[in-house]
């Protein structure tokens, strides 16, 4: 039995890796996994768009990789594991590129992480928050 993600969607900042995710984000998520090595990491910093147009990417999920819109590459089926090799290109920290998914800056972010994590009053419904 196929469980139930939709409960989740009301959730803020909860996107589920679902099969259906990971079907959309395929090349994508390869197109990330290629830069583990260095040569390819040099010819995406040199020319993203060359590089990226190598790769069978929708052209919404190539232009969110060029905006470095990584919540956006989430909701198109990438993997955040995957997703880091972008960020980690540019010599970004995970703090640093999780924060731009965020009303925060990465001094904000990374202070309310070591505080405990995000104060959940306010945020346990899209629709509390009129975003539904």
């Amino acid at each position: 039995m196929k469980p139930n993600f939709e409960q989740y969607k009301d959730i803020p900042g909860t996107t589920i890796f679902t099969i259906e995710l990971a079907r959309q984000g395929f090349h994508l998520n390869q197109f990330c996994m290629s830069l583990r090595t260095e040569e390819n990491r040099k010819r995406f910093l040199a020319d993203n768009r060359a590089y990226l147009d190598e790769w069978d990417m929708t052209e919404e999920q190539k232009q969110a990789v060029i905006d470095r819109d990584f919540q956006k590459m989430l909701d198109l089926g990438g993997n955040v594991y995957f997703l880091s090799k972008i960020f980690a290109s540019e010599g970004l920290s995970y703090v640093q590129a999780v924060s731009t998914m965020t009303d925060m800056n990465v001094e904000e972010y990374q202070q309310m992480m070591l505080d405990g994590g995000r104060n959940i009053e306010g945020w346990r419904s899209k629709k509390e928050r009129g975003e539904a």
